[in-house]
């Protein structure tokens, strides 16, 4: 079996630097080293970093208290994870007691400071993405309570009158070409629209990996990264939409080499927050049949 691995797989530096923040204050023997939330969407590196010192408290959406999964404080920091979160989320953090450091990833707190520049002009903000994932919970806040969440032109449809001044951003990990739509589709109602385009390079990168891969041959693709990672889900469907077989895993273990010793060709991408050891053991378990 010949197997082509996508350029862009694996970690995006914005995960990189969330990991390695933590690494250094767990390395320097600062303890524990809290983050809130999930630092990544990936099980597997969590474990890792457990075992490291790095603790995971309060919950995926960064909204419940962490304080109750908290032990002794003294000595302890905690890091915002690079998802970011909402001003209101940052004062509580900083009121535990603890050294306090914002991992958050750089090109999240772009889109976040967009937000807030047209936020304080009086726009409102019209944020297309899934309003249950923590990116959005955090860019919601920096809103001013006008903003809103949509995920298709029906909910553009259903928003309620946003007045004169109106600025549409995007999730970092969403699709391009359904932004460009929905863009395209909210302008007919607000012709002065500002659309601004916050889709990360590295969602593009891997989005566009994808296209490289069918014309290198692939017939099916392996999609490694969590369930709940939103690009790695992403991943999997522009497989599918691209005509073709798409595998998503989260380790080597769920590989189905029955049904993939069917094919000649197969690539193999992972989302943004899958390391590299996990892609490393799926390519060489493909590459042994």
């Amino acid at each position: 079996m010949k197997v082509i691995r996508a350029k862009s797989a694996g970690f995006c530096w914005g995960v990189e630097r969330a990991i390695d923040i933590a690494r250094e204050y767990a390395r320097s023997g600062r303890s524990p080293v809290y983050t809130d939330g999930p630092l990544i969407h990936n099980r597997q590196m969590m474990e890792v970093l457990t075992k490291e010192g790095v603790r995971e408290v309060g919950d995926y959406q960064s909204k419940a208290s962490v304080e109750e999964g908290m032990g002794n404080r003294e000595g302890a920091v905690m890091v915002v994870r690079a998802h970011g979160i909402s001003p209101e989320r940052r004062t509580y953090l900083k009121s535990l007691g603890m050294d306090f450091r914002d991992a958050t990833c750089p090109d999240v707190g772009i889109i976040a400071g967009k937000i807030r520049l047209h936020a304080k002009r009086g726009f409102s903000t019209v944020i297309f993405g899934d309003p249950a994932h923590p990116e959005v919970i955090g860019l919601l806040g920096y809103a001013e309570g006008k903003g809103h969440v949509v995920r298709d032109e029906a909910e553009i449809d259903a928003l309620p009158p946003l007045g004169k001044d109106v600025c549409m951003v995007s999730q970092s990990t969403m699709f391009t070409d359904e932004f460009s739509r929905l863009g395209i589709h909210l302008k007919k109602a607000y012709p002065e629209a500002l659309v601004i385009d916050t889709i990360c390079g590295a969602t593009k990168d891997r989005q566009g990996d994808i296209s490289t891969l069918k014309n290198e041959g692939a017939e099916a693709v392996v999609v490694i990264g969590g369930r709940h990672s939103a690009n790695t889900v992403k991943l999997a469907k522009l497989v599918e939409m691209s005509g073709m077989h798409c595998f998503h895993v989260e380790t080597a273990a769920e590989l189905n080499f029955e049904t993939l010793q069917r094919y000649q060709t197969v690539g193999v991408t992972a989302g943004a927050s899958t390391p590299a050891f996990l892609i490393d053991e799926v390519v060489k378990r493909l590459e042994s049949l």
